[in-house]
């Protein structure tokens, strides 16, 4: 087992579980490893870039696992502190900074009444897109494996899996809403255009306290374009006309190839942080 995949998958863990925050611009038009890291690790080989590989019928093939392209450094808060609720930072920088400033007049209420304690991944329930994008949800490493009729994302923490029919065929009518949504694919050139549809409503957009629920109508748009052999950039869009008053264009999200082939087993077992977090609410702990 390669140490940068252990210790990388160990921080994906930590992180969905711990009230933590990262350093970085939020208004940058592309963020990538340069969000994350302080200190990247010196024995990290990163591939040479070339041009990225293709299919038998000419794609690009997004194959692999990827990652920021170090382990995280991260920094606990005091009791009693918390993070500003934003989820991934914005596309265009000129937007409402917060996601929750996006919510009509009736819904921007009930979104002041919830925090961090009313997360849903708390119970170890997956968010739609997670800190940066839904292909590594809530933690930082995730794996792609595409064929001719399918391209298949498998992330590490929570151990999720989406699978993205690029055959042309249309959205599915007779399955229930997930969380994860139901997914198709189609090429524009060199990107891969990835429409979801079909949540249930019951989980959040985004990460470790952001305020972000949806209704059934959520509809989201990710771009998956391999810009290189080391690179692959995703845009995402979020559209829910019954509940903000405009779309969210999640800026452009850089992953790194992984300098390993396979991802780890990071499953979700501790949901007491919930009732703990809820208890200490009700005391007003760290803030008398």
């Amino acid at each position: 087992m390669k140490p940068s995949s252990i210790a990388s998958s160990i921080v994906g863990a930590v992180v969905a579980f711990a009230i933590v925050f990262v350093a970085g611009s939020a208004a940058a038009q592309v963020f990538g490893p340069e969000r994350w890291f302080t200190d990247r690790s010196t024995d990290v080989k990163e591939p040479p870039a070339g041009p990225a590989p293709r299919t038998a019928d000419g794609h690009p093939d997004l194959s692999g696992v990827w990652w920021p392209g170090g382990d995280v450094a991260v920094t606990n808060l005091p009791v009693g502190e918390s993070r500003a609720p934003s989820g991934p930072p914005r596309q265009d920088p000129g937007s409402p900074a917060l996601y929750a400033s996006l919510y009509k007049p009736e819904l921007a209420a009930k979104a002041k009444t919830l925090g961090e304690k009313d997360d849903p991944a708390l119970r170890c329930i997956p968010s739609v897109i997670g800190p940066h994008v839904s292909l590594v949800d809530q933690g930082y490493i995730g794996q792609i494996v595409q064929t001719p009729t399918f391209v298949v994302l498998l992330t590490e923490t929570y151990h999720g899996f989406k699978i993205i029919p690029i055959d042309g065929r249309g959205h599915r009518d007779d399955v229930a809403p997930s969380y994860r949504g139901d997914s198709v694919g189609h090429w524009e050139g060199d990107t891969l255009v990835v429409d979801s549809t079909n949540f249930n409503g019951q989980n959040w957009l985004f990460d470790h306290g952001n305020v972000s629920f949806y209704s059934e109508a959520l509809h989201v748009l990710e771009r998956y374009r391999r810009v290189d052999a080391a690179t692959l950039e995703i845009a995402t869009t979020i559209e829910d006309p019954g509940m903000i008053t405009q779309p969210w264009h999640v800026a452009t999200h850089r992953l790194k190839l992984a300098p390993f082939d396979q991802i780890m087993e990071v499953l979700c077992t501790n949901v007491e942080t919930a009732s703990l977090m809820e208890a200490a609410a009700k005391d007003n702990y760290g803030r008398k």
